[in-house]
């Protein structure tokens, strides 16, 4: 069994973006800017746009935060979304979901420039992606497949289960692995809250991705021997321990890593590549590779 040390490609794939983001900077010009729009106080949206900035600044891109209270309406949502689109020095911004239960979040999405929309999430990057054609990727789904890329894992011909279909994750996720590419080449079985008798499927996995949303809900008979299995879920659980919580993914790790030919921890696996993902996509935004 080996990990799948995301932390450790996710500073590789950084130390190669400021490179390239000095050589921007000693040529005179602006650096790559990423923006973000957060609404509220949810705890794990603040963790997550924290972690931006600090992403951002080790690669010495700018980075900017426009937080408003949770009682923003949608028109003024929509507004920021505007001024962000026409903004020529923001290159790429993203709206941090969960957004307020009054706010259409879909509506918000749609309004952002799909030039800009580093998240991937706009229609437009979502029909290119399906289509094959260059597109903002996803941020995790695009930074599993560079940890696949990285460990030189073979996908081509590859059963792929997926577990979960939310268009963040688990939908592209599976685009993705059936593209022809590489990695891809894969087929692919997408399971999810309505699928009947999950462990026969998952047992079929050469390769197997846990977006479910549930902690530990991979056990050791619903995974194949010698399978690849990537963990997307973070879970913070309460307990007795001095820091009062652990952290687990939708694995339950220490019953099915012996099993595995690779596997990620939960933290430090496909949490880090997620906003490397996000950084590559804004770079992308800032060299107009794509629109």
């Amino acid at each position: 069994m080996e990990l799948i040390d995301g932390k450790k490609i996710a500073q590789q794939i950084k130390n190669e973006l400021a490179v390239k983001t000095a050589a921007i900077i000693d040529a005179g010009s602006e650096p790559p800017h990423l923006a973000a729009v957060l609404v509220g106080s949810h705890p794990a949206s603040q963790t997550y746009i924290a972690s931006k900035e600090k992403a951002c600044h080790s690669v010495g891109f700018t980075s900017s935060v426009y937080r408003y209270d949770e009682t923003i309406s949608e028109q003024q949502l929509l507004d920021v979304v505007d001024f962000l689109n026409n903004d020529p020095e923001v290159n790429g911004f993203i709206v941090q979901l969960p957004l307020p239960a009054h706010i259409n979040a879909n509506k918000v999405l749609q309004r952002i420039s799909p030039a800009k929309d580093v998240d991937g999430f706009h229609p437009v990057n979502v029909g290119r992606l399906a289509l094959g054609l260059p597109s903002y990727l996803p941020a995790t789904p695009a930074g599993i497949m560079l940890l696949l890329e990285k460990y030189g894992i073979e996908t081509e011909g590859k059963h792929c289960v997926v577990l979960g279909r939310s268009n963040i994750v688990g939908t592209p996720m599976s685009l993705l692995m059936s593209r022809k590419s590489n990695p891809g080449n894969s087929t692919v079985t997408l399971c999810h809250s309505k699928s009947k008798d999950l462990a026969s499927i998952t047992r079929q996995a050469d390769i197997l991705i846990a977006a479910i949303g549930q902690p530990l809900f991979v056990k050791k008979e619903m995974v194949k021997a010698g399978a690849v299995v990537i963990d997307v879920g973070i879970h913070r659980i309460e307990d007795n321990s001095e820091k009062g919580y652990h952290i687990c993914g939708d694995v339950d790790f220490d019953n099915v890593a012996a099993m595995c030919s690779y596997i990620t921890p939960v933290p430090g696996g496909v949490g880090p590549m997620t906003i490397v993902s996000l950084l590559l996509n804004t770079f992308k935004a800032y060299k107009a590779e794509i629109y």
